[in-house]
């Protein structure tokens, strides 16, 4: 555990200027005194650890020294290995610089952890895309991401229903999700942060401007966000259904998986039966009827009217045609 600790502690100097002791032991979630235990551990074993003393103080690294790559366990080279995703790479145009980098981190390896990038590709794959889907790399994929990585306003034209906007961007990353590009960007001069889909781009210029990145941003965080609001958001309608306990346990993969815990949770209890009365959040009728046919006999619409309707007719139409006699042999 504590081999591990000044592991780490050392590749933070390495990485930054220096750290003061509070920051060394907020990252290692250890006291103060361990850091200064620490650092003290290090400096006997010939690590240049140097202690600026007084108020701004803090440690660093002196001599320009650097550690190598040759203490990393196994099981942390094949993380390093799987954090890659060569599709999500190649359609960014960041496929050669990725396999240049990976050479670079085995070349450094010791000879018995080499073999790290082949034992993870035959244990993990990722499949971002949907079933079913066709996904197609957006053309101006490459020019958004080398914007991204550079910090560099573009001018970006984008296709909003039947017009097209132009629009000044800052460019703060990239989000692959079920096989769609998205950009999140704050829009020039301003504090508003949007989510644009690359693929209804029609034009990206770059702009001789490096913008200067808000150091406060959280990319996971800022989707993870929009995503709760965009699918709130869409919910507009709701339903009230009748669901046998086989029907509440489908109800997630028939509809927003969210959507349908909150509100069996919000539901009273089952009945003699066993069935349990749900207000359902749902994007309109159309949408609900094509969801909720999917639990077939497991669900009873009980409101909107006009929705009950329309299962009442499709139940007609399923019991005449199942009452046909069989063709005969």
């Amino acid at each position: 555990m504590r081999a591990a600790r000044l592991i780490k502690m050392v590749l933070l100097l390495q990485a930054r200027a220096g750290m003061t002791a509070g920051e060394l032991a907020a990252e290692l979630e250890v006291s103060e005194r361990t850091v200064m235990r620490d650092a003290q551990a290090l400096s006997e074993a010939g690590v240049p650890v140097y202690a600026d003393r007084g108020r701004a103080g803090g440690y660093r690294l002196v001599g320009g020294y650097r550690t190598r790559l040759t203490g990393l366990a196994r099981s942390e080279a094949e993380a390093l290995f799987l954090s890659g995703v060569p599709g999500a790479l190649r359609e960014m145009g960041l496929e050669d610089a990725a396999s240049a980098a990976r050479l670079k981190v085995s070349a450094a390896l010791l000879p018995s952890l080499r073999d790290a990038s082949r034992t993870v590709a035959q244990r993990f794959h990722l499949d971002a895309p949907n079933w079913f889907a066709d996904p197609k790399t957006p053309a101006l994929l490459p020019a958004v991401a080398d914007a991204v990585w550079d910090d560099r306003r573009v001018v970006a034209h984008y296709r909003r229903g039947e017009s097209e906007v132009r629009r000044e961007l800052e460019p703060y990353g990239l989000v692959l999700k079920a096989g769609v590009w998205y950009l999140c960007a704050r829009v020039a001069d301003s504090d508003s942060y949007r989510v644009y889909r690359i693929d209804r781009f029609t034009s990206v210029e770059p702009g001789a401007e490096r913008f200067a990145r808000d150091a406060e941003f959280d990319l996971p965080g800022f989707w993870e966000q929009r995503a709760e609001q965009f699918a709130r958001s869409v919910l507009r309608a709701e339903v009230v259904v009748r669901l046998s306990a086989t029907g509440v346990r489908r109800l997630p993969y028939a509809v927003d998986p969210v959507t349908a815990r909150q509100a069996v949770t919000n539901a009273g209890g089952p009945d003699a039966r066993g069935w349990v009365k749900v207000t359902l959040p749902v994007e309109s009728e159309e949408v609900a009827h094509g969801q909720l046919t999917a639990l077939g006999p497991e669900v009873e619409v009980l409101a909107p009217e006009g929705l009950r309707a329309r299962f009442a007719a499709d139940a007609v139409r399923l019991a005449a045609l199942y009452a046909r006699p069989g063709d005969a042999g």
